[in-house]
């Protein structure tokens, strides 16, 4: 009689160890993701890290609005050339509207009526045969540190001093007007610019926040020096994301790896109500930034 086999029995398999001197995993962000860690710690973690993520506010009209506005321009550029229109708006605007967050129909009809008109007044000033370089377009770059990725609402090809150029425009619908600061303070811009330099092999410097309301574009001719200061910047922010991930991963109490940074953003907080910081705050209602539209 044959000698029997032994039964295979079933091993734990061993947890891999790590090398020393192995570099660190690369954190993986957006400008987005990266802004909201800079505005509020708690934030960020209600957003990136709780599992699962705690339940958010109402949806906010100005977010509706501008989401209606930067899709009705994507697709406007989709149009050929010859459809590149101001007849063509109402059709683009009505068929991407996002109707959340506005206090009623009236409302939401006259917030149309004023986005329209500034969609209309912007692409007058568009030349529709010009071709972006990139329209939504995902731009990408790596560091020692951050595995960057981000959409930029639009990438422009210019002849600059070096030949041809990416140009980064963002769009924006808010009230307030913008200055030059605000395209030279813009980490995100910043950023953007650094992938596209490195997608399309090109110099990337110049940004540009263009501001429907009011037809004005706040610029920024950024140097070498100040994109890589930008990017240290994000590289620190990721570095202390990934310190605090991994004090709570050893036991530290989340509430103190993430710690909530009290002001006046706590009252537009998709998380207000379960932050006991931000729950303190008076809370803004669903349609408060565009309800200026209406006076």
């Amino acid at each position: 009689m044959p000698p029997t086999r032994p039964r295979a029995t079933k091993t734990a398999i061993p947890e891999q160890l790590g090398f020393a001197g192995m570099p660190e995993r690369l954190f993986v962000c957006t400008p987005s993701k990266l802004g909201a860690y800079t505005d509020c710690p708690r934030r960020y973690r209600y957003s990136y890290v709780d599992r699962p993520s705690p339940a958010r506010g109402a949806p906010w009209a100005h977010n509706s609005m501008g989401a209606s506005v930067h899709t009705a321009l994507k697709n406007w550029f989709g149009l050929p050339v010859e459809r590149r229109v101001r007849e063509s708006l109402p059709g683009l605007l009505k068929a991407t509207w996002v109707r959340e967050g506005y206090r009623d129909v009236e409302q939401e009809r006259i917030v149309y009526r004023k986005a329209l008109d500034w969609l209309d007044t912007y692409i007058a000033t568009l030349d529709p045969e010009e071709e972006p370089l990139g329209v939504e377009r995902v731009v990408a770059a790596k560091t020692s540190v951050l595995a960057l990725n981000g959409r930029a609402d639009r990438i422009d090809e210019r002849v600059g001093p070096e030949g041809s150029e990416a140009v980064i425009v963002d769009y924006k619908t808010g009230r307030s007007g913008l200055s030059a600061d605000d395209a030279r303070g813009s980490q995100a811009l910043a950023l953007y610019a650094f992938a596209a330099e490195r997608v399309f092999r090109r110099p990337s410097r110049r940004v540009e926040l263009h501001h429907l309301p009011t037809g004005t574009i706040a610029v920024h001719e950024h140097t070498e020096e100040s994109l890589a200061r930008q990017v240290r910047r994000a590289e620190e922010t990721a570095t202390d994301i990934m310190a605090a991930e991994k004090a709570v991963a050893a036991g530290e109490s989340p509430d103190d790896a993430f710690p909530v940074n009290p002001g006046v953003l706590c009252g537009w907080c998709d998380f207000r109500k379960v932050c006991p910081a931000g729950a303190e705050a008076t809370g803004k209602e669903p349609w408060a930034a565009v309800e200026h539209l209406t006076a």
